[in-house]
């Protein structure tokens, strides 16, 4: 399983009012659900400078693992990474 690095391409997010977490990710007309959130990283006090601060998220959906990340200074969202295989379920074990 590995995560193919993308050019960043811009997303809309809905998020949790309370903790600000991804719920739900719309690239292009298709919206996919998030199943599970993986990994938080916040980079608010190391950061390129260019960039500035941002939070990245590994979420995991039905189809795919996306890289998410929420870029402070900007205040937009943008998916850097995607890895599209499938592991097999345990429930199917």
């Amino acid at each position: 399983m590995t995560m193919v690095n993308l050019v960043p391409v811009e997303v809309v997010v809905g998020c949790d009012v309370f903790t600000g977490r991804p719920r739900w990710v719309r690239v292009g007309p298709e919206e996919v659900s998030v199943q599970a959130i993986e990994r938080i990283r916040q980079e608010s006090a190391a950061y390129p400078v260019n960039e500035g601060p941002r939070t990245l998220f590994v979420v995991r959906t039905a189809q795919a693992r996306l890289r998410l990340s929420f870029r402070h200074r900007e205040r937009r969202w943008l998916m850097e990474g995607i890895d599209t295989t499938t592991q097999p379920s345990a429930a199917a074990a």
